[in-house]
């Protein structure tokens, strides 16, 4: 087989498309508290755009509440309108330099909303992981056209990129029901 074409390559692309997914949901809430809850959030400093963990520490002082401290005093308005903003339904209460945020329990209507961000999450996951399957694609037929791997090889490949292409996919599925599962329960 020729080397001009790596299968690994692939595979850690894909493997990227997971990770990003598994980073998507953990923002997302289930029954109790969590940091990683406000990873998604963004708020805009210093005249850009910045993770909410650049701007101020979030911890869990008890299992229904988070609570973030902001280290500039100037921060704290726009990390406030950042999270009441996300749609996450969350409302901060300011104390000073700290922001406490209870967290309401999760109705059912709330519950199903979350579960819809998970599924489009897991779509877009799936949608990241079949460009990288036809950028593998694409290389291929263009190495066959070139002469340099046969058809037998390119045919080859191809088979492994598909695997490795529903291999990837059923693994995003299994951790949207792994989620689902966990924002479901009361």
């Amino acid at each position: 087989m020729s080397d001009a074409f790596d299968i690994n390559d692939l595979a850690r692309r894909m493997e990227g498309a997971i990770n990003s997914f598994k980073h998507d949901l953990s923002g997302l809430r289930t029954g109790r508290a969590s940091a990683s809850l406000l990873d998604p959030i963004v708020i805009e400093a210093y005249g850009s755009s910045m993770p909410i963990n650049q701007v101020a520490n979030v911890t869990v002082p008890e299992a229904r509440m988070l609570s973030v401290s902001v280290w500039d005093k100037s921060m704290v308005g726009a990390v406030e309108r950042a999270i009441r903003e996300s749609n996450l339904g969350l409302n901060p209460i300011t104390d000073g330099m700290t922001l406490r945020i209870p967290l309401p329990e999760l109705n059912e209507q709330r519950r199903k909303e979350l579960v819809k961000v998970a599924h489009q999450y897991a779509e877009q996951a799936r949608v990241a992981t079949r460009h990288v399957r036809r950028d593998g694609m694409e290389k291929l037929k263009k190495l066959e056209k070139d002469g340099d791997i046969s058809q037998d090889d390119s045919r080859v490949y191809a088979e492994r990129v598909q695997k490795q292409t529903d291999e990837t996919i059923a693994e995003l599925d299994k951790l949207l029901v792994v989620k689902e599962a966990e924002i479901m329960q009361v």
